[in-house]
């Protein structure tokens, strides 16, 4: 399954469900925690539960509240009779968490994408997602929650960069979902009027090891899919390597465009042109 774009749609806004599944983003997150104010959450589920029986035309997923919020059980009544992908899983905290969400789940096939870096205590088990259930598809990351729970004032610089401790977050992200033989999928861009920012943002995720990236509003997909596509000349530099390995009779290093590669330059070009399918 291809997660490059994961659309956010509030759970409160069924007027929204079509339109976003039309959006061409690979899936969609319905949002039943953060965009959906208490008073509005049983109406949001049941907006869910309805739509999720309707076949909806491409994978979804549905972002619960967090594990000890008290809604869970009305949250998995709103998912489990529908044709849900999985579930997104806020404030998860490592093993406990995925095992507890897995064990409600049972029976079912539906994925979990946890968000690992909402809370202090989760920063020190991003190490701990991997052989924990076949159900988890990815892991994703966000700073706001972390920011507002440690008391930062805000998050980023004046330009609009990660401040040390939260780019720090992001980047364990990345290597905590590869380490647990994932798909590492990148944060929300918040500027929504700024498709060259954000095709940018997207291509810098792309380069450093993410597959995906969640997104915020449908006019988001296309920047964040050409900043997953990669380059023409990225394309023809990766043939080219694949195939001077093919040459090589079996050398376990070459020398092309007067620069040495080696197996890692191989790895990483086979896994581009396989991206391509």
């Amino acid at each position: 399954m291809k997660l490059r774009s994961l659309l956010f749609v509030p759970g409160d806004r069924p007027e929204r469900f079509a339109k976003a599944a039309a959006s061409g983003a690979d899936a969609l997150i319905l949002d039943l925690e953060d965009s959906v104010v208490a008073a509005a959450k049983d109406g949001a589920r049941a907006n869910v539960a309805a739509w999720l029986t309707s076949a909806p035309p491409v994978p979804v997923f549905v972002r619960i509240n967090p594990l000890d919020s008290g809604g869970l059980d009305d949250d998995l009544r709103a998912v489990l009779n529908g044709a849900a992908t999985g579930i997104v899983l806020p404030k998860a905290e490592g093993t406990a968490s995925l095992a507890m969400i897995d064990a409600r789940l049972a029976g079912t096939k539906l994925k979990i994408l946890p968000i690992v870096t909402e809370t202090p205590r989760a920063m020190f088990h991003l190490g701990d997602y991997g052989g924990v259930t076949d159900r988890l598809i990815g892991l994703t990351w966000g700073a706001e929650d972390l920011s507002s729970a440690v008391g930062a004032t805000t998050a980023r610089e004046t330009d609009g960069r990660y401040r040390p401790p939260y780019e720090f977050a992001r980047s364990l992200t990345l290597f905590a979902a590869h380490a647990a033989q994932v798909a590492a999928i990148e944060t929300v861009y918040p500027d929504l009027a700024d498709a060259a920012g954000l095709e940018a943002y997207a291509t810098r995720g792309r380069q450093d090891g993410f597959r995906g990236m969640l997104a915020l509003h449908p006019n988001q997909i296309a920047p964040i899919h050409a900043g997953f596509a990669p380059s023409a000349a990225e394309v023809v530099h990766a043939r080219a390597i694949v195939a001077h390995f093919a040459a090589g009779a079996g050398a376990g290093a070459l020398r092309l465009d007067g620069r040495m590669i080696d197996a890692p330059h191989r790895v990483a070009a086979e896994r581009l042109l396989a991206s391509l399918d």
